[in-house]
Formats: C-alpha cells, structure tokens, sequence
C-alpha cells in the first residue's frame, strides 16, 4: 500500500512498499515536471498511438455466439404468441380489477 506524502511543491511523491519514491508526473508518464506550480514546463504532445483491435477479443465473442442455442423460426413463433398471450391475460385481470374496485368505491362513497 502506498502512502502519499505532500511536500511544499505541487509535486506529490508516494511511498512504494519497496521503498522508492515517485512523483505523480513520473507515475503518469510526464517528463520535465519539477518544480511548484507555475513553473512547471508543459509536456510536449505525444502523437495519439491508435487503439490496437484486440484479436483475441473479437475471437471469443464469436467463440460464445457459437455456443448459443438460437430458436428455431417455429419454436420463435409460438413463444412470442404464449408471451402476447400472457401480457393480454394480465391486462384483462388488471382492468377486471380495477373496474371492481371502482365499483365498490363507487356503491361505499356514493
């Protein structure tokens, strides 16, 4: 576990368990960062490296879509018919419902 120590600069260092110290720039990859604030030197832009397309990646996403037991266009039909089905059954009992209550606050406040 590091511990961050702040000196008088703007540069923190941290402590490492073995013992080295490094700064938050040296940490970050920025050279030619000494100094308080203000007197800090800008780093100079690295050129933008591009983003490597990871093949391994790309090739176990496809490995797992292999391994899907996709539906059958019949067995897709009916499940989606048994499903339009249930939703409609629910709707109804939910209208039934609310019509009975409804009705009843109606016979009790009326």
């Amino acid at each position: 576990m590091a511990l961050p120590l702040r000196s008088g600069t703007s540069t923190v260092a941290q402590i490492t368990p073995s013992g080295s110290t490094q700064s938050d720039a040296e940490r970050a990859g920025i050279t030619g960062v000494t100094g308080p604030v203000g007197e800090s030197p800008v780093p100079e832009p690295e050129a933008a490296p591009e983003a490597p397309v990871d093949v391994g990646f790309v090739a176990a996403i496809l490995a797992e879509l292999r391994k899907v037991v996709w539906p059958s266009r019949q067995q897709l039909f009916s499940e989606s018919i048994a499903v339009i089905l249930m939703v409609g059954l629910s709707a109804a009992a939910i209208a039934a419902l609310d019509r009975f209550y409804r009705w009843v606050s109606l016979q009790v406040f009326s």
